[in-house]
């Protein structure tokens, strides 16, 4: 499908990041927007940009909640009609051995990562079907087809993300319907992905669990620099849009670190071992 002239782009996690530019290359091609995040000051920063250019909705969402999610569709459908495109984007992220992930953690990231996707598609493509059209893009990342270390709850989250996407693929195509879907796996990106807990819930956050200020800004800033030299959000969003026009499953952004996708299902298929590969070190 074409992204045209007032058409209605719902994106999550439009306060920042992928989101951020997701919405502002909707805009740019005409397309009405539905900005959704519980960052409503990066929202307001994200309109600011969109300007003129485009018709805004803006809603805060917490995209965990089935309840909040189910009211986007029905606001995006009460102001605009319609909705054309669903990028279930927001994501947030966690680190660390996976044996010391807590309970906590691990409803925070699913929460966003995974319960968002799903909250997104029993929202919204029960409605593109109505309608007979409509494309979903759900952000999964390199860590959901590749399972490096350190990573626990985060590949677990987007391996759930990939392959919940592949079935709605499928499931779609078995009906005959124009409406279809797409996985974006990314590797790194330009966002403030690393510093998730800054959106983590009081009741999620870990009891007693402390941190030396001194380190915890030092790995901070360690993390921003990294990330500031990645692969620019605007150009991740172009390969969205022209995976929506061109129908198109897999978004791989990174082609050079599809290598160790490969050495993994080589490794599958003969029954070996998972190789040591990890395309996120250095």
């Amino acid at each position: 499908m074409r992204i045209e002239a007032d058409q209605v782009a719902v994106v999550t996690g439009a306060g920042s990041g992928i989101g951020r530019s997701l919405a502002l290359a909707f805009a740019a091609r005409g397309a009405r927007v539905v900005l959704a995040d519980i960052d409503e000051a990066g929202m307001a920063e994200t309109v600011d940009l969109i300007g003129a250019t485009s018709e805004t909705l803006v809603r805060r969402c917490d995209v965990s909640s089935g309840a909040e999610v189910e009211a986007l569709a029905v606001a995006t459908v009460e102001r605009f009609g319609r909705a054309d495109v669903l990028c279930n984007n927001a994501g947030v992220s966690g680190g660390g051995p996976i044996w010391d992930f807590t309970e906590a953690d691990w409803t925070f990231l699913l929460g966003v990562n995974l319960w968002g996707v799903i909250h997104g598609v029993r929202s919204f493509v029960p409605r593109f079907l109505a309608q007979g059209s409509g494309h979903v893009v759900n952000t999964a990342s390199l860590a959901g087809l590749i399972a490096a270390p350190g990573l626990g709850s985060y590949n677990t989250s987007k391996h759930a993300v990939v392959g919940l996407t592949e079935t709605l693929y499928r499931d779609l195509l078995g009906t005959g319907t124009a409406v279809s879907a797409s996985v974006l796996c990314p590797s790194w990106v330009n966002t403030r992905i690393y510093d998730g807990d800054r959106s983590r819930p009081e009741e999620l956050k870990n009891a007693g669990a402390t941190q030396d200020p001194v380190i915890q800004a030092a790995i901070q800033e360690l993390a921003a620099g990294f990330f500031a030299t990645a692969m620019s959000p605007d150009h991740v969003a172009d390969l969205v849009i022209d995976a929506i026009e061109t129908n198109r499953f897999w978004i791989l952004t990174h082609p050079e670190m599809t290598q160790a996708v490969i050495a993994r299902f080589e490794s599958l298929s003969c029954g070996e071992n998972p190789p040591d590969i990890n395309p996120f070190a250095g």
